[in-house]
């Protein structure tokens, strides 16, 4: 009552707010007024809610999974728009999937939807606690939280919150978390113990694209005519780019590019070119048919595209790390078989990060200086793909785990 209280206190401050975004407006009334007609009536349907292009990216693999295992429907929402475009995208060819954008904890968009469906279960990822969502469903339907993650710094934010937080945990019939440390901050908060389980990291169950060598060579030719060393930044955020653009300097016969986490920087990463006096190109002009003769750094503004980045890579670092964002997949450069480098920022990333350093498989770095140390002293090279390889056997089957669990839940209803 007091939560539904205080957001309709903060709707005039929302419309100020509208009023001088203007470009926030869309956002807002596409997620409040909704258009429902897309899902269909009275029809069984698993609930799966996630935040954004990330998440989208790693449920795929449990996504096809419970297709198979279940008949019921899926109604997918996400609550970034471009988590919602990856999936009408990604799902474009499934009629049994139906994708919305979350409604923004409304709660009488959330009772009408819940009215036009049989739910059978609310299936919740990472940390997308939302509190009408979970007190509406808990009185039709299963809860469950996949994939969880609380983080250190996560965690001292929701105990400041515990007495909002540890009653809407209860509700869940199972939480189903990355790591021990995550399953062990969430029992910290209130979870009950025996409805808590480890079932990995659902990252490790993602299929991802495969490319030809004649695709590689192709993209190498279109990028680096000049066949200089190439150097990807994948995900990067605000203030890497800044240092990372030394490396020009600092190492001979090199490409760097840059893959940035959200494309709206990208004008910003031309400002910061145009100041520092680097030669540049975006993919886009060099598709269109620009030439990337001599250039210093590419700037990649097209979503979709990083997996294929780090293919043809000689080498990798994951940004987010460099400055206090917390990290982005580290997995994805390992796939391609290439040892991953990563700044000390890694609290969303810790376990993984952790066992990255213990097998040996890839750096961490504090500057740029142990970069050009680590490029400059060959050290790459002396990393197995065997090793790479062991890392992925080692920790995938967490869809299995988790469908297994909530199987049993389902069955013991």
């Amino acid at each position: 009552m007091i939560y539904n209280l205080i957001r309709f206190l903060m709707l005039p401050f929302i419309m100020l707010f509208l009023i001088l975004k203007p470009k926030k407006i869309k956002f807002f009334l596409e997620r409040y007024f909704p258009n429902l007609s897309v899902i269909k009536e009275d029809r069984d349907y698993n609930w799966i809610h996630c935040s954004s292009v990330g998440e989208v990216n790693l449920l795929n693999g449990f996504i096809g999974e419970l297709l198979k295992q279940d008949k019921s429907d899926i109604l997918l929402t996400t609550f970034t728009d471009t988590g919602f475009e990856t999936a009408k995208n990604r799902y474009k060819d499934e009629d049994r999937i139906t994708i919305l954008k979350f409604p923004l904890d409304n709660y009488f968009v959330i009772k009408r939807i819940l009215k036009r469906i049989k739910l059978k279960s609310l299936i919740l990822v990472e940390t997308e606690i939302w509190y009408n969502l979970i007190n509406q469903v808990f009185k039709k339907a299963k809860i469950y939280l996949i994939n969880g993650r609380i983080s250190d710094r996560s965690f001292s934010r929701y105990k400041k919150i515990g007495f909002f937080i540890t009653p809407l945990l209860k509700k869940f019939d199972a939480l189903l978390m990355q790591s021990k440390n995550d399953f062990d901050n969430i029992i910290k908060l209130g979870a009950d113990k025996e409805r808590t389980f480890i079932t990995g990291n659902l990252k490790f169950d993602i299929v991802f694209e495969k490319y030809e060598e004649s695709e590689r060579e192709e993209l190498r030719n279109l990028i680096n005519p000049q066949s200089k060393k190439i150097f990807v930044v994948g995900s990067s955020r605000d203030g890497e780019e800044e240092i990372l653009i030394e490396l020009i300097d600092r190492v001979e016969n090199l490409l760097l590019i840059f893959v940035p986490r959200h494309l709206e920087r990208v004008k910003e990463i031309e400002t910061i070119m145009n100041k520092v006096g680097k030669r540049y190109k975006k993919y886009s002009d060099i598709l269109e048919g620009e030439s990337a003769d001599n250039i210093d750094v590419l700037i990649v503004d097209k979503m979709g595209v990083l997996r294929k980045f780090y293919s043809i890579a000689d080498y990798c670092f994951v940004g987010g790390t460099l400055v206090n964002i917390g990290g982005h997949s580290l997995l994805e450069p390992l796939y391609y078989n290439k040892p991953v480098i990563f700044g000390k920022y890694t609290q969303n990333v810790k376990e993984i990060s952790k066992e990255i350093l213990e097998l040996n498989i890839g750096f961490r770095v504090d500057d740029i200086e142990e970069i050009i140390e680590i490029i400059g002293d060959n050290k790459l090279s002396s990393i197995s793909s065997e090793r790479i390889e062991e890392f992925f056997q080692k920790n995938k089957d967490a869809v299995k785990k988790s469908l297994k669990i909530m199987e049993e839940r389902w069955r013991n209803d």
